[in-house]
């Protein structure tokens, strides 16, 4: 299987996909991945204006996911999207024969790059990590390594990457400190690899401080705003870009929270697409957090709708 798509780099907006449950008693927790609308929700983003789509990763419930029901699901990506955007598979793993395992087959079906955490279960050294990513990168995809010192409790820091930069094949960051004094430094000292906004509420900063690309949550609701957004940013246009920006962010703000799959799904709903329920772990929202998350999404939607009609 193979996507037919010549990669210049994983930049532009890759969307982090939400997946779709359907009600089925027979499988986990009651609820089967929907790959129907799975693949008409990745097809939908890259012809609303979204470079490419990357399932599997934190907001794709991966540790949630049978690994027949993993591989599938990027399977089915890469054949949704075909040839008309890039395919970034999450291959995260507790540890580098896991990752690279999952690396081996989104190779073998049609990925065209990983994205790919430290070690998952516990916080690796320094040499664990350089030989965590050294395990992926030697299957031959384009890899872009995932900075959350959040909830990894390993922290890729600009020295750090300058190390990981020199491994064959290792081509980006995707950069989730929140820290965007990190963007120029990472370029100092890794010019060669590309800086991806990973965190959606400092997107716009990222962008401006030189970040190529943005590996986006919110583009599950505003998919062609999102695009809009990166195409501003990056040609310099910045009155353009805040004004589009900054009703959003309150929403965008969740993409960096605990409920953030939650929440994203939400705002899918409110929207008019299908979000619809997460595999536990994660459960559904609490009144309190569901309220103020809706009130930003409406907050956004209502914005959005407006700049429309002024169009």
């Amino acid at each position: 299987m193979s996507t037919g798509t010549k990669v210049d780099g994983l930049g532009g907006v890759i969307v982090a996909t939400a997946l779709p449950y359907r009600e089925d008693a027979s499988a986990p927790a009651g609820l089967a991945v929907d790959y129907d609308r799975y693949a008409e929700h990745c097809r939908w983003l890259v012809d609303n204006g979204c470079r490419g789509v990357g399932p599997n990763g934190s907001l794709g419930e991966y540790s949630s996911l049978t690994d027949d029901e993993r591989r599938r699901v990027a399977r089915t990506a890469v054949e949704a999207v075909g040839g008309d955007g890039v395919v970034v598979v999450g291959v995260h793993g507790p540890g580098s024969h896991q990752a690279r395992h999952w690396a081996e087959l989104a190779a073998e079906d049609g990925a065209d790059g990983v994205l790919c955490l430290p070690p998952t279960m516990y916080r690796a050294n320094r040499g664990e990590v350089i030989a965590h990513f050294e395990a992926v990168a030697s299957v031959g995809l384009p890899v872009m390594v995932y900075n959350n010192p959040i909830d990894t409790k390993v922290d890729l820091t600009p020295d750090l990457l300058a190390e990981i930069a020199q491994i064959d094949n290792v081509v980006a960051v995707k950069e989730f400190s929140g820290d965007v004094r990190r963007v120029l430094e990472i370029r100092e000292k890794a010019p060669g690899l590309e800086v991806v906004a990973g965190a959606d509420d400092c997107t716009l900063e990222a962008l401006l401080m030189g970040a190529t690309g943005w590996f986006a949550g919110f583009p599950n609701v505003f998919p062609a705003e999102s695009a809009e957004l990166f195409a501003l940013a990056t040609e310099g246009r910045l009155r353009e870009a805040r004004a589009l920006y900054e009703p959003l962010v309150a929403a965008f703000r969740w993409d960096s929270r605990t409920e953030f799959v939650q929440a994203i799904k939400l705002g899918m709903d409110m929207v008019g697409r299908y979000g619809g329920p997460c595999r536990p772990p994660r459960g559904p929202l609490t009144d309190e957090h569901r309220a103020q998350a809706a009130a930003d999404m409406e907050r956004a939607i209502t914005a959005l709708r407006e700049r429309r009609s002024a169009a």
